[in-house]
């Protein structure tokens, strides 16, 4: 008898920096609060949509055009991105993947990013900045789930690649990356501090 293991799904997780992380954190820390000072439009839009957080998607989601600390974190992030898109095999012809977008989040307590997905992109991922204790996961979804239809549900101490979720613990200094079409979230951060992430998007051009 042989059973085989097919169709994996690849989550990318590093250091984004061998050595000087926490330094360009604290730099990244600062631009994103300045940001988030400045981005009226974006704070109208989080109060509407985004009520217990901070998000600049909807306003300023291309920071590694403007913003020397953000183009910096893209040159860094884009390495880790190539070893992902040589595990994967991409075939990329004379194309290659480039970062399109690029925003800040603060999640203060209570703040919840729900379940979803970043189309029209190739890979997504996320550079963390301040993660204090207690402070919210990021959790992936099988995309296969809307299709087990009758099946029973799995051991919740089953093997891991068995599991229908999957919890990453989040680390200042620390980049996730992960196919766009995963869906994933973030619950509610416990932490009485905020939670700051720098989130991205790289398209196939």
């Amino acid at each position: 008898m042989t059973i085989r293991a097919w169709f994996p799904t690849l989550i990318y997780d590093a250091p984004l920096m061998a050595s000087g992380g926490p330094a360009f954190s604290h730099e990244l820390l600062a631009e994103c609060r300045r940001i988030r000072a400045h981005d009226a439009e974006g704070r109208a839009w989080c109060r509407k949509n985004y009520p217990d957080g901070y998000t600049s998607y909807a306003s300023m989601n291309r920071l590694q055009k403007g913003f020397s600390t953000f183009m910096a974190l893209e040159k860094r992030v884009t390495r880790h991105v190539k070893t992902l898109a040589r595990r994967l095999e991409m075939d990329l012809g004379e194309a290659s993947l480039r970062m399109t977008t690029c925003w800040v989040n603060v999640m203060p307590r209570h703040a919840v990013h729900s379940l979803h997905f970043h189309p029209l992109s190739v890979v997504s991922g996320s550079y963390y900045v301040k993660t204090p204790r207690g402070c919210s996961r990021l959790r992936f979804e099988d995309p296969r789930l809307d299709r087990y239809m009758a099946a029973p549900p799995r051991r919740e101490n089953g093997r891991p690649e068995n599991r229908q979720h999957v919890t990453y613990p989040v680390e200042a200094g620390r980049v996730i990356l992960f196919e766009s079409w995963l869906r994933h979230e973030v619950a509610s951060n416990t932490s009485a501090s905020e939670r700051v992430s720098i989130s991205f998007n790289y398209e196939w051009a």
